[in-house]
């Protein structure tokens, strides 16, 4: 056992599998971000209260993320495959990978951050639309920096989520230290490797949630007051 796991650090397939596990990780949130910020606003401020109620708008945007987030990640990820393929050309590896974890992740950012903009406080809003602020600049100037402490914690858990999606994409033809745990590991029966995985992933995870809280903290008003 301990023979395997030095081959795989001589080969540089574990830290292979780190660099893996961190860049499908990052790139996939990013990405989710670009769809799911936008969508979780426009969910906010189209909702009954919002700044911009539209509740057909609403009812639909609402749907549509619901059916996403209801399907179950393997399942998400299965059916997936054909878009991945017409996207980046293949269904396998790591770039088909990242085109399946921003369709599962996008919807749950989208309601992450529709849950951060909600946390705004009503009377800046309502001061702002007394100044005469535009529906879009409350949403720039308003909603979006009093939200920053909680968008950033929102995206410190899509990050740790996104992880561990990417864990479960090992089972499809992924790499990262999912696929390692999955054929050096399970296949093999050799649990030394899987926990080793299960360690460093863990060890992953806390580096993302310290980092994460330190700049929501930073970016606190009411705390660095």
């Amino acid at each position: 056992m301990k023979d395997l796991l030095q081959q795989l650090i001589d080969k540089g397939v574990l830290q292979l599998g780190i660099w893996e596990t961190i860049y499908m990780t990052f790139v996939s949130a990013f990405f989710s971000y670009i769809i799911g910020l936008p969508l979780g606003v426009l969910l906010s401020v189209t909702d009954k209260n919002g700044i911009c109620a539209l509740p057909w708008l609403n009812k639909i945007l609402g749907f549509a993320v619901n059916i996403f987030r209801s399907i179950p990640f393997v399942i998400l990820m299965i059916a997936a495959l054909p878009a991945a393929k017409l996207i980046v050309g293949t269904s396998l590896g790591n770039k088909a990978m990242i085109v399946t974890l921003i369709i599962a992740a996008a919807p749950y950012v989208a309601r992450m951050v529709e849950s951060s903009i909600k946390e705004v406080d009503s009377g800046v809003i309502e001061a702002a639309q007394a100044m005469g602020t535009s529906s879009f600049g409350i949403i720039r100037k308003v909603l979006i920096p009093e939200a920053k402490p909680s968008l950033i914690v929102g995206a410190v858990i899509s990050l740790v989520t996104i992880l561990g999606y990417s864990a479960m994409a090992g089972t499809i033809g992924g790499g990262g230290l999912g696929m390692i745990a999955i054929t050096y590991g399970y296949q093999r029966f050799n649990n030394n490797i899987i926990w080793i995985c299960v360690l460093l992933t863990l060890v992953i995870v806390q580096l993302i949630q310290e980092i994460g809280m330190l700049i929501a903290k930073k970016t606190d008003k009411r705390i660095s007051k």
